[in-house]
């Protein structure tokens, strides 16, 4: 197997690889474009626990190549037709095997490992990523229903400035590897074995390890996302959230039942939180989430959510995805047992520091 570029442990070792496989199109979907209407279909879904709730457990598998901002080309092209969806899955198995069966090749070292020029992966070969084959099953042309252009809100004044704070330019540098990191808390929660975007909450689909298995009790639901570790246990009996002086990275979440729909509220983050839809930039602390969970069928489950941020986004926005019912175990994901590259990265740093003291001792030039 040839590495395309260089190699960054920052994940951990546990990733597995699954055969690409083309899967059809789960075209009865198409009418469920808000919670309502899944509501109703899960409605008269015949799978249920003991206790007479939709049964939610299992293994959920969310790869998808629906991104998660509806492409500037399809402005106002809310929905694929069926032949446009097959369309863009077979590309993308195609771009796969030619990706296989490329030739070994050396990358430059630049700073930006994920992509490269053409498109191609610039830390792996394609085969270490596991992102899916099949658009979701709404056949939508974004994962954000809401705002109706598919498109994420405007940043806030306040998130504008922290983005652009010299704090925050510092360590997405330092994060991509234009500077040294002066510790480690300027890399990503993610490289520290903490939280990761993708876990959330909430949950986002990504390059791989793209799984979670939910745990489900009349008192308590448990929420396990194969990326890291992460794991929520979230009651269902009424009680309050957490007092406003206790937060959390993935906050402090509350269950109930709204009809056949497991509605999650989640509050209390502590402003260190992976954005989601923006990953070089933070939530703030008044971020609050609400999940929906809806049993569609027996194969199917849509997963959808809310973010409201006053401090981050100009308005609250919703995104959906499709989850399916999967066979595979969930493999452990051991972060820590694997994390050397934090290591390395603030080795490497401290070793550029020196160089450059030596540099001016030497030559009296910064």
């Amino acid at each position: 197997m040839q590495v395309s570029g260089p190699t960054f442990l920052t994940e951990g070792v546990q990733m597995r690889h699954r055969a690409i496989a083309i899967v059809s199109t789960v075209a009865v979907l198409v009418t469920l474009v808000s919670s309502g209407a899944a509501s109703a279909v899960a409605q008269t879904a015949s799978v249920r626990t003991a206790w007479a709730k939709p049964d939610l457990r299992g293994i959920w598998d969310f790869r998808t190549i629906t991104p998660l901002e509806r492409p500037a080309e399809l402005a106002d092209h809310a929905f694929l037709t069926e032949e446009e969806a097959a369309a863009l899955e077979r590309e993308v198995v195609d771009q796969n095997a030619r990706l296989l069966a490329r030739a070994p090749e050396r990358t430059k070292v630049t700073d930006q490992v994920d992509t490269r020029e053409d498109g191609t992966p610039g830390f792996y070969n394609n085969l270490w990523l596991d992102q899916g084959t099949t658009v979701v099953g709404t056949r939508r042309t974004s994962r954000i229903v809401d705002p109706p252009d598919g498109r994420l809100p405007a940043l806030t004044p306040e998130a504008e400035r922290r983005a652009a704070s010299p704090e925050a330019q510092r360590r997405t540098d330092a994060r991509r590897g234009r500077v040294p990191a002066v510790s480690w808390e300027d890399l990503r929660p993610g490289d520290r074995c903490i939280q990761h975007g993708k876990a959330g909450p909430p949950i986002s689909s990504g390059g791989y390890n793209n799984n979670m298995q939910l745990f489900q009790t009349p008192d308590y639901v448990a929420i396990l996302i194969e990326q890291i570790h992460s794991v929520r246990v979230i009651p269902l009996d009424g009680r309050p959230h957490l007092g406003s002086g206790i937060r959390q990275w993935m906050g402090d979440s509350r269950g109930r039942w709204d009809g056949d729909v497991l509605v999650i509220e989640t509050t209390n983050f502590n402003g260190k939180h992976a954005q989601a839809g923006r990953p070089t930039l933070t939530s703030s602390e008044h971020q609050s989430l609400i999940e929906r969970f809806t049993r569609v069928d027996a194969e199917t489950l849509l997963y959808e959510y809310t973010v409201t941020d006053q401090a981050t986004w100009a308005a609250a926005w919703t995104a959906q995805v499709t989850m399916n019912k999967s066979q595979d175990p969930l493999y452990e994901y051991a972060c820590h047992e694997g994390n050397y590259s934090m290591q390395v990265r603030l080795a490497g740093a401290r070793a550029m520091e020196r160089e450059a003291a030596e540099a001016v001792a030497t030559n009296g030039v910064r």
